[in-house]
């Protein structure tokens, strides 16, 4: 079985990041579709047939350009959310500020009294509890 299954899927695209996110988008539909009416079991449907559309798709070039897409725009929200992960975990050692006049985020070392702050950016200089 695990064979024919191997030469069914010989030359097709099969399952990338991209699917999978689908596969999961299409599961939290189906879950909210149980709670909340509305057309949420449908567009699970939707979801879940175009999934598997692109897994059996002979047409690599294109679903691998589909996953690149979504691989930027993905990268660019973990990119923020690990930004903000970093911030938070830096919070006990430092401030962070932001020019009043160039808006760059500045941080400084807590514990200082009132410092005068220099904006690298700008040279703009401001006086800030730390």
């Amino acid at each position: 079985m695990r064979e024919k299954l191997q030469r069914f899927m010989w030359g097709r695209y099969g399952n990338d990041n991209f699917n999978q996110f689908l596969m999961a988008a299409a599961m939290v539909l189906l879950i909210i579709s149980l709670f909340l009416r509305g057309p949420f079991y449908l567009l699970a449907v939707v979801v879940m047939i175009y999934a598997y559309y692109r897994m059996f798709s002979r047409n690599i070039a294109k679903r691998s350009a589909e996953n690149q897409w979504y691989l930027r725009k993905s990268m660019k929200v973990r990119g923020f959310l690990q930004k903000k992960k970093r911030e938070w975990g830096q919070r006990k050692q430092y401030h962070i500020y932001r020019c009043p006049r160039c808006k760059q985020k500045i941080r400084v070392p807590r514990g200082r009294g009132r410092i005068a702050i220099t904006c690298r950016k700008c040279g703009n200089e401001f006086i800030k509890k730390s």
